[in-house]
């Protein structure tokens, strides 16, 4: 799968909180069908072998879409379901091991929260970094919160693209502008979005936005 800077514009993590009896496989194709343009799978409670039928079913309409499909955490669920990657944090595998089993064409993500785990994870081989929680988050109750002056310091001081994260909406993401962001990863945005099409479409377009301002390099 081809993977650029361009591909973290809009960065949708599922939730199943928001099924409300669909099924995610539609939620995620409504989101794509709205602009998203990398999908991360992220399940912390669903049986083993239904995480694998939902990791291969949405790799594929991913593949259809012809975006990027990640799997939250889990390096084993990767190579078997065939994502193109997985996201790691901070208190999971290490990323050197990630990278050895996953090999040099898949895509791995890291989180950080300081420049000092952005530069750290640079160093090992990640091919971007998510950093945040930039806002304040319902979804991850132990995100730490990263200043926008932080997530400008990380953004001009590594070389591989940055996707804030942490309680973006359509309100609040202009303030982002000109922080050096390829990108921004959502949750709740799209996914508790009465119309999903429609909010992944404009916050597509605000992160088109977003994203315009280059942080300045930090020497």
């Amino acid at each position: 799968m081809k993977f650029d800077e361009k591909s973290l514009r809009l960065y949708a993590v599922t939730d199943r909180s928001w099924l409300n009896g669909a099924s995610l496989e539609w939620q995620v194709e409504e989101a794509l069908k709205g602009g998203a343009t990398f999908v991360q799978l992220r399940e912390k409670n669903l049986e083993r072998k239904s995480f694998y039928r939902e990791a291969v079913s949405i790799g594929k309409l991913c593949r259809e879409y012809g975006v990027p499909f990640v799997i939250d955490d889990d390096v084993e669920l990767a190579l078997e379901s065939g994502a193109d990657g997985v996201h790691i944090g901070q208190s999971d595998m290490a990323l050197r091991d990630a990278r050895e089993q996953l090999g040099p064409e898949k895509i791995i993500g890291v989180s950080a929260r300081t420049l000092e785990e952005a530069l750290e994870a640079e160093r090992n081989g990640a091919d971007y970094l998510g950093v945040g929680a930039v806002f304040s988050t319902s979804t991850k109750l132990d995100a730490v919160d990263v200043s926008l002056e932080t997530l400008r310091e990380i953004c001009g001081s590594v070389s591989i693209p940055v996707v804030a994260i942490g309680g973006i909406k359509a309100d609040n993401l202009p303030l982002l502008s000109g922080t050096g962001i390829a990108g921004v990863a959502v949750v709740s945005a799209i996914f508790a979005a009465s119309d999903i099409r429609k909010a992944a479409a404009e916050l597509k377009r605000l992160s088109e936005e977003a994203a315009g301002g280059k942080a300045g390099k930090v020497r």
